[in-house]
């Protein structure tokens, strides 16, 4: 089930970030910026995440963290216009986006790279279901550094649970492979529906047999 926080008031950013911000730290193409103008409508800097703002120690790879807030024209988000903006903020995010009635989270594991200095490293997107906006938020998480409280925050947007003593890096290594199956099987199933030959549709199931094994076999 997500889990939505309450964040602490003392964290509470609140400006609008322009998108022309973004354009300048990001530097996207034309067709990005098409996207940005048919799908967001605000994007706020909601709440920065910070040892001088919520007295939580950083780490090298969580020095903060911020949430932003983006209101959508439609209820459809390209990751295209996420990764941009994750691409201008040298800091990890979550973002809540919002239509209408209804609230989402969706972030990617962000960390600092392992070569240049400054470069900063994404996994795929994981989000939540949508969610009435009103939905009862629950008590911000006590921790003792950001790279926890990031743990914390990414946690509820993962489709399955976390190993014994498994790393954040490699959790978020399953489940992405856990993803790249998962559009495998997807499209396997496409084929099948759309075979004719009864010997195709037999070495299809046997493909659709063994993804879905090894789905299994990542997700416990």
């Amino acid at each position: 089930m997500t889990t939505l926080y309450a964040y602490p008031d003392a964290a509470k950013f609140g400006r609008v970030l322009p998108k022309s911000k973004i354009y300048e730290h990001a530097s996207p193409d034309s067709a990005l910026k098409a996207l940005f103008v048919r799908q967001v409508d605000q994007i706020v800097w909601q709440y920065k995440l910070a040892p001088e703002t919520i007295n939580v120690k950083a780490t090298r790879n969580v020095p903060e963290i911020q949430v932003f807030r983006i209101v959508l024209k439609t209820g459809e988000l390209k990751n295209e216009v996420l990764r941009c903006i994750d691409n201008a903020i040298p800091f990890p995010i979550l973002f809540e986006l919002v239509y209408e009635d209804r609230l989402r989270c969706i972030a990617s594991y962000k960390r600092p790279g392992d070569a240049a200095v400054g470069s900063w490293v994404q996994s795929e997107y994981f989000s939540s279901a949508w969610l009435p906006l009103d939905t009862k938020r629950t008590v911000f998480p006590v921790v003792f550094d950001l790279e926890r409280l990031y743990t914390e925050l990414l946690l509820p947007l993962m489709p399955f649970p976390a190993r014994a003593d498994e790393s954040l890096r490699d959790y978020v290594g399953r489940m992405e492979r856990i993803q790249g199956l998962q559009k495998e099987l997807e499209q396997c199933e496409s084929r099948l529906a759309r075979e004719k030959q009864f010997n195709r549709k037999v070495a299809i199931n046997g493909e659709i047999r063994e993804l879905r094994q090894r789905v299994l076999g990542l997700s416990v």
